[in-house]
């Protein structure tokens, strides 16, 4: 059975003081291992250093938002990989559609970062999705196979296990909007299929998807109760505890 990872993408919020408060709130929350739920918090780069420190041994990941494939050296304004690591940091958010669809990385640039981020062993959230004119076009399966064949280029299946896929429809990203239950495990199901093609049945059974596009408390159920659905990356909600809480209590609740 697959553990279920609820991640919260903090973006760009808070301050050194409110990002720390929230990471002891979140710390106090997570579930023993039994709860086959894990929880990952990615705060904003000058933080990290701080809510990694305050997490101490507790059983709450702390993941950065984002990397740059090169090694430390003349690249102002990047963050290298052995930075993350040297700050004991055990995930990072690659391929976030507002990477992509304002900073205009593209599919080749995610690939180089996934790829970095293996190779320090690190684990990679990777996330795809498409955008309301490409779903209204009946495009969302391509959209999906040339992302998903773009970000994972050259990678293997001995280290698939290092990755977790993160579908995140545009349109349903802080939108109000949210793609049905139906339609998230339609999209889900998809992605586990072309894992299954591109791989084999073992990753594609053992790879974790996650769906992340307005999750919020009174849909978080719905949403982690479908077959394919195997976790949440939150945005909004997870700056809130009393938002953030009810998702991870609803992924408990989903696992036994």
């Amino acid at each position: 059975m697959r553990r279920y990872l609820v991640a919260g993408n903090w973006k760009m919020n808070g301050t050194l003081a409110s990002s720390q408060d929230l990471a002891r709130a979140v710390a106090a929350g997570v579930p023993d291992e039994s709860g086959q739920v894990d929880v990952l918090v990615c705060p904003a780069f000058p933080h990290l250093a701080a809510v990694r420190e305050v997490v101490g041994d507790a059983r709450l990941g702390v993941g950065a938002q984002n990397a740059y494939h090169e090694g430390p050296g003349a690249f102002t304004g990047e963050v290298a990989l052995e930075m993350l690591v040297d700050l004991g940091i055990g995930a990072v958010i690659l391929g976030h559609s507002e990477r992509r669809h304002i900073l205009n990385e593209t599919d080749e640039l995610i690939n180089r970062k996934v790829k970095a981020a293996l190779s320090h062993d690190l684990d990679v959230v990777l996330c795809v999705g498409e955008l309301l004119s490409e779903r209204e076009s009946g495009e969302t399966e391509a959209v999906l196979d040339r992302q998903m064949e773009g970000g994972l280029s050259d990678v293997d299946a001995g280290q698939m296990s290092r990755v977790v896929v993160a579908y995140e429809p545009v349109w349903a990203i802080g939108t109000g909007h949210t793609a049905t239950p139906e339609q998230a495990q339609t999209a889900h199901a998809h992605l586990r299929n072309w894992l299954s093609t591109r791989y084999n049945s073992a990753t594609a059974d053992a790879t974790q998807i996650l769906y992340g596009g307005s999750v919020k408390p009174d849909n978080a159920a719905d949403l982690l109760t479908q077959p394919d659905v195997d976790g949440a990356l939150v945005g909004g909600a997870s700056l809130k505890p009393e938002l953030f809480q009810p998702i991870i209590d609803a992924a408990i609740d989903a696992a036994k």
